[in-house]
């Protein structure tokens, strides 16, 4: 069962081959959305969208979050239309504003990730849990509908 981000992915070197065209044109749209859902500007400066690690096991999907200098109250997660929305916020240390801070390569902010489940999801049994800056999401996976053997009778 494969899940998929609803956030597109393209081929970040698109503008530098010689078969650029119409395709090429399209494939550097998508990375430039791409580079702004994850929170990569031009420049390369990372933002805070946190990294998954998605894997599965015969009864459940789990996906892994790092969101370091989180804590369970800044994060939250929903389940609408088979999709799961994770949510959070960084924000400034109250003993950074008063400082008059020379550099900083730190990132405030909100952030969001959304991923496709497969249908069929009983969202009553999916668990969260957070330790150490590492959110862990287990989704149970749907049952299996077993075949069934279906009589032909005479019509009457």
């Amino acid at each position: 069962m494969r899940l998929k981000s609803l956030v597109p992915f393209g081929d970040a070197g698109a503008l530098t081959r010689p078969d650029f065209g119409l395709f090429g044109l399209h494939r550097e749209i998508d990375r430039l959305f791409s580079e702004f859902a994850q929170g990569i500007g031009p420049s390369g400066k990372a933002n805070i969208v946190p990294n998954i690690e998605i894997s599965e096991s015969d009864k459940a999907i789990e996906v892994t979050a790092e969101m370091p200098g989180l804590e369970r109250k800044d994060v939250e997660i929903s389940i609408e239309d088979d999709a799961l929305t994770i949510r959070g916020e960084k924000k400034i240390e109250e003993q950074q504003k008063d400082k008059n801070v020379q550099h900083s390569e730190r990132s405030y902010g909100v952030f969001y990730r959304v991923l496709q489940l497969p249908s069929g999801i009983d969202t009553s049994g999916v668990q969260a849990t957070m330790s150490n800056g590492v959110l862990k999401i287990t989704i149970p996976k749907p049952a299996k509908p077993e075949p069934r053997k279906i009589e032909v009778k005479e019509a009457a």
